[in-house]
């Protein structure tokens, strides 16, 4: 790293891991996980969310466009320190990112020209360690290790980096797909349970008619029946012998021909609805099976850690209703889960949206809320890959097309024409 000039951008691509971007398109991510903290280099990882705490602002404040005084490995030990400074509309100023790759105490400090901490990664305070890190405090150094570092001889630094990165990767991700797909397929055995456990029509219909009925005979017999039974047996109109069983006593014999006469009006309007019923059902274990192998084909953990954001309060609803939300790049991507998740879709979306379908066939819809602002080209190619992989299990070239929503008519449910479209290829392999 010592022949670097610049740094184009610093910033978190998750809670632990800072991607810097240096001249001649070099870019290292510092992973700062305790216990096994590290240095790796890969193919563009997307992030998640953007960053705005503390320590986000002033590493991108200080360190973003900032010339590189030198970069050192600090008192021989796992500490890594950039030096850099930012010339300011009046003055040049100074600062260093220390990297410190120590175990479980792994940390990244921003510190000025002083020594004094600016902002951490993790803060420490004195009931936790005698080293007290904190904004505004001189940072104390790390007690030399107790050993005499070795050299150790490599052919190749940069596929050194790049096999740092691979091992872990490899490793968490097929952890973490093992564990998701688990979990998708459990929630997959509960909708097909559920679907098989639904009654055909025709023996609702028949049940409804029963009921139906049993309460008319209820109603001849007024005076025969006695209050509160819940057993007994009635004459039929062809003579044969007719039990009729409630679950609960009534006071009254008309209140017992009421009830079953409501029973049999509910079953035959569930009997009416039953294929809307099994047609929900359906969709929803589709929705699981096309997730489920989206999991399974995912290359990296940014990838699927997007696939499962982590959980916010207000959005909880909307996930486990007709829409699945996801988050890149600060992004919020909406994908519509059914026929009906793609009519809330439209409904909910504003007129700047970037909306996304699958090009002369049918498709879920996707939308990417803009807040105004213009969407990325990586925050559009997640999306149409999103669209592809919700829509089709079979591998191949798909064109995926985005326009703004307010080139998006409606004309029935989720069928819609819609104009000035672009169009994005996307390999599904």
């Amino acid at each position: 790293m010592q022949h670097l000039r610049k740094i184009n951008a610093a910033y978190r691509i998750d809670d632990t891991t800072i991607k810097i971007a240096f001249d001649r398109d070099e870019t290292y991510y510092f992973a700062m996980q305790k216990g096994d903290p590290y240095i790796f280099t890969c193919k563009e990882l997307q992030r998640s969310k953007v960053y705005q705490a503390p320590f986000d602002v002033v590493l991108s404040k200080t360190f973003s466009r900032a010339s590189i005084e030198r970069i050192e490995v600090h008192n021989h030990d796992k500490i890594v320190r950039i030096h850099a400074s930012l010339q300011g509309s009046y003055k040049a100023s100074s600062a260093l990112l220390q990297l410190e790759f120590t175990g479980k105490h792994a940390n990244a400090i921003i510190l000025d020209g002083d020594g004094i901490v600016l902002e951490a990664l993790r803060h420490v305070d004195a009931q936790s360690s005698f080293r007290i890190i904190r904004v505004g405090q001189p940072l104390l150094e790390v007690p030399p290790p107790p050993y005499t570092p070795k050299e150790y001889p490599l052919e190749s630094v940069a596929a050194f980096l790049e096999a740092a990165y691979h091992e872990r990767e490899v490793q968490r991700l097929e952890q973490l797909k093992s564990q998701k797909i688990a979990l998708l397929h459990k929630k997959l055995d509960r909708i097909q349970a559920l679907e098989s456990a639904l009654i055909d029509q025709e023996t609702l219909e028949a049940q409804a008619l029963q009921m139906q009925h049993q309460a008319s005979l209820i109603l001849g017999a007024l005076h025969r029946i006695k209050p509160y039974a819940t057993r007994f047996e009635l004459e039929g109109y062809d003579g044969e012998v007719v039990p009729i069983v409630l679950p609960r006593p009534f006071g009254a014999p008309a209140q017992m021909a009421d009830y079953l006469f409501k029973q049999s009006k509910r079953l035959k309007k569930r009997a009416a609805s039953l294929h809307i019923e099994r047609d929900g059902l359906r969709e929803k274990a589709d929705f699981l099976r096309h997730f489920i192998a989206t999991v399974e084909t995912a290359g990296s953990l940014s990838t699927l850690k997007t696939l499962f954001p982590a959980p916010i309060k207000q959005e909880k609803q909307e996930a486990e209703g007709p829409l699945q939300s996801f988050w890149v790049e600060g992004y919020k991507v909406l994908l519509g889960k059914s026929e009906r998740g793609n009519v809330a879709l439209l409904e909910r979306s504003k007129a700047r949206d970037i909306w996304l379908h699958l090009k002369d066939r049918p498709s879920a819809h996707v939308l990417i809320v803009t807040d105004k602002q213009q969407v990325p080209q990586n925050v559009l190619e997640f999306a149409a890959k999103l669209c592809v992989d919700f829509s089709v299990f079979e591998k191949g070239r798909y064109m995926v097309d985005y326009t703004p929503r307010r080139e998006v008519k409606v004309q029935e449910g989720a069928n819609v024409l819609y104009t000035n479209a672009k169009t994005i290829a996307i390999e599904k392999g």
